[in-house]
Order: structure tokens, then sequence, then C-alpha cells
């Protein structure tokens, strides 16, 4: 990596600062990006390094640029279940679930985690998008009974394989039954955290929720303590591990011109529930019709990656064959992997497309995902 592959950005009190920033900066984070319009960590020592704490033993994320959108009230569940395609008919508090946002046109705004803390008690837990006004904007325009707000809430991460270990130091036997994608609301040591089983790496994971955001850097200096028998570091994010598992990235790998059946997250819409959520008549019409493009992973030519500052352009024997989303170099796969949307007839794996990249064309190879343990059975560990 050269010194000149990322460029400063200027701190001010314009973009806020999360509970845990001074600790990032005490534990040397070297470059920031803004997410939700907050500052957070891209890497401490470098992308690559940063990469091996994360899969060979723990790291500590600051992503409270996770902001929270809680939904409160006599109407809560029944405006949840119109905000999602997905059906949550069966979700229980302590329960979480992976959903996507769309608009009336079933044009995806935003892929968060949402979390059931009560009957009519709901989180939000946000990719980079301005849910908190499209919310309180539905809310107004249906007249539900419902309390939208930010709460003081502030997520950490604890991942990769010794994250379970340091947890069950910290928190007692009650982590070795918390199943993937449920929670538990705690107070620790003073401190209100709801703890899931949840995490942006696919590797065994946690998100430590902080309900009060003057417990920041205690709680920080407490887990990196704890930490130490473990090697712990701090870390963020991984582009490489999440490209790996093919994890995307709102805002890269799809916005608000994308809809769900593009991105491989049909999955996520159930067009039989009585629900008549928003988006519902769009996506019907869009599933019916059949998509032009899709997601697809790609394996691309060259020397390595650090990542793509735009789209790249693809092509196929001259002519427009869609654009490289979001790639990097991983060093665990020895080769440049990446995200692509394609013209769906270009979608078979081992195609061959032509990569416009910034140094000149090289070949690349379309590819299924994930990339790296494609039954996804570590992080369910």
């Amino acid at each position: 990596m050269k010194n000149d592959d990322y460029l400063i950005l200027t701190l001010g009190s314009r973009v806020r600062k999360s509970p845990f920033f001074e600790a990032t900066r005490r534990y040397g984070a070297r470059a920031f990006t803004v997410y939700n319009h907050m500052y957070m960590p891209v890497f401490y020592e470098d992308p690559e390094t940063d990469f091996w704490h994360l899969v060979n033993d723990v790291t500590l994320w600051d992503v409270a640029c996770e902001r929270q959108v809680e939904i409160t009230g006599p109407d809560a569940a029944q405006f949840v279940s119109i905000l999602t395609p997905r059906n949550l008919s069966k979700l229980q508090s302590g329960q979480a679930r992976y959903v996507l946002i769309c608009d009336e046109n079933g044009g995806v705004i935003n892929d968060p985690v949402l979390l059931r803390l009560g009957e009519n008690h709901f989180w939000l837990s946000l990719a980079d998008a301005d849910v908190l006004l499209w919310a309180k904007a539905l809310a107004w325009r249906t007249g539900m009974d419902v309390t939208i707000r930010e709460p003081d809430v502030s997520p950490l991460q604890l991942q990769g394989p010794n994250s379970k270990p340091l947890m069950l130091d910290l928190f007692g036997d009650w982590i070795e039954q918390l199943k993937y994608y449920n929670f538990r609301q705690i107070t620790f040591q003073g401190i209100p955290l709801v703890v899931s089983r949840t995490g942006w790496s696919n590797e065994v994971g946690y998100e430590l929720f902080l309900r009060d955001g003057q417990f920041g850097d205690k709680l920080w200096e407490m887990i990196m303590e704890a930490g130490q028998k473990y090697r712990i570091a701090p870390g963020a994010p991984s582009q490489i591990r999440r490209l790996e598992a093919g994890l995307l990235s709102y805002g890269a790998d799809m916005t608000l011109e994308n809809n769900p059946y593009e991105i491989n997250l049909g999955r996520l819409v159930d067009l039989d529930q009585d629900v008549d959520f928003v988006g519902k008549s769009a996506l019907r019409s869009i599933k019916n019709a059949g998509i032009k493009q899709r997601l697809v992973g790609i394996e691309i030519d060259g020397e390595p990656i650090t990542g793509n500052e735009n789209p790249w352009l693809l092509t196929r024997n001259e002519q427009p064959a869609g654009k490289v989303t979001s790639c990097v170099f991983s060093p665990r796969l020895k080769k440049n992997i990446g995200l692509a949307m394609t013209p769906i007839e270009l979608t078979e794996p081992g195609t061959k497309l032509t990569v416009h990249r910034p140094e000149g064309p090289v070949t690349g190879t379309v590819a299924s995902v994930p990339f790296y343990d494609p039954k996804k059975q570590i992080v369910r560990q």
C-alpha cells in the first residue's frame, strides 16, 4: 500500500463523533470515512494487517455510525410490518432480522438489521442512508400512532474467532446459548447494553449496543483489557472479509436504483403476506416481468487492488456489460475479488468480461459468491 492510496480527511464539528471516537484515535486509527453523518475508522495498522487480526484472533470495531431508528407506540408492530417487504409475523422479542426497506417503486432505501426489543419497541440498525426521515414521513402519511426517533445508542462490534471466549469472560455462560440473530438486554457493571449475536464480517461475532454514550470510553477500555489474552486489536469493517463473504455495502453494491431481485435478496420479499407493505405492487410487477441485470461475483486479473474509488466499466466484445461495484485483493485467496452488476445474460459463472481498471483493461471472470466459506458455517459456530 502506497502512502498516497488514502487521502486526508479533516475533522470538524459538523460531522458527529461517536462515544468511542477518542479511544479510536488513542489506539491509532489511521484513516476515517463518514457514514451516516459520523466518523468511522477504516483501518489501524493497514487493511491487510487488520484483516489478519480479524480472521485469526478478535477485533473491536467502533460502528456507532450504525445509527438506530427507534419505533415505539401502540401501532409500532403494524408500522414496522409495512416498512419492510420481509414477513415479520414470527419475529419475537429478543430476535433480530436482516431486512430491506424499499420505496414505492421497489427501490432499495436501506438494508438494516431490525431488532425487536418488546411488543411495540423496535430498532432499525442502519446502513448508510437517512431512514429516520423516511420513517417519520411514512408515519405522518399513514397516521399511525408511533413515535420515531434516534435514541442514544452506539454499537461496538467484537468480531473474530476469539470473540466468543472473550464474550464468555466478560458476560458469563449465557453467551454460549445466545443464538445467531438473537440478543439480550443487560446491565454490565452499571452500563446498559443490548448484546446481539450479529456482525458484518461472517466471522464469529457480536454487537454491543451501548445505551448511554457517557460510558463509551469506559466500555472500550474494559473490553480491550479483557481481550489482551486473546490478542485483541482495534479494527473496523473489513472490505477484504466482507467481499470474501459476498456481503453488500449500501451505496456501492446497491442504491435506490436497484430492487431486491437484482441484488439477490428476493428471499427478503414476501409477496404472499396479507400486509400491504410499501412497494408491494411494484415488487410484484418487477418479479413477474423478470430482471434485466443482477449482482454477481467477479475475479479480476492484474496487480493487487486496494479498492475502486469509482465503479469500473465492464465490456464484452467492446459493448457495455455493466460495472464493478466493489473490489479488493484478498491475501488469503491470493486474487482480486469483487462484486459486479451485469446484464442477466452475462451472469453465468465463468463468463469472461473486460474490466476497465484505471491502469488499463484486464480480464474479469464472473464467479459465484461467497468466495470463501460458501456455506457460511463459520459465522454460526
